[in-house]
């Protein structure tokens, strides 16, 4: 087998794979809003525990006061928090798609 040949058989697989995964993306009916929904669901999740951890911390410092900042504590802790949360979320939503690609490929 000669290099334009291999070259030709590397470029049908690619553009087959890429067909596949359209149809699959047809059937499975992803849009740009659920990309939009996407990115609403990582952002619910870091904010949220973010301005729990900055209400905690506000509260925090009113009754307890420190030398310190319970509330940039808090702040942190809750942003730590939700970006664990939202990576969490996000690796689990990557290995379902990857599930299903693989799962359509056998």
């Amino acid at each position: 087998m000669n290099d334009v040949d291999h070259i030709e058989k590397d470029f049908s697989k690619t553009i087959g794979d890429k067909e596949r995964l359209r149809l699959k993306a047809q059937r499975d009916k992803h849009s740009v809003w659920s990309g939009f929904g996407l990115f609403g669901m990582v952002g619910w999740s870091v904010s949220v525990p973010t301005l729990l951890g900055v209400a905690l911390g506000w509260w925090l410092d009113k009754k307890y006061p420190q030398h310190f900042s319970w509330t940039l504590s808090g702040l942190f802790v809750g942003l730590i928090g939700g970006c664990v949360i939202a990576w969490n979320w996000i690796s689990k939503e990557n290995r379902e798609i990857h599930k299903n690609t693989e799962d359509d490929n056998e």
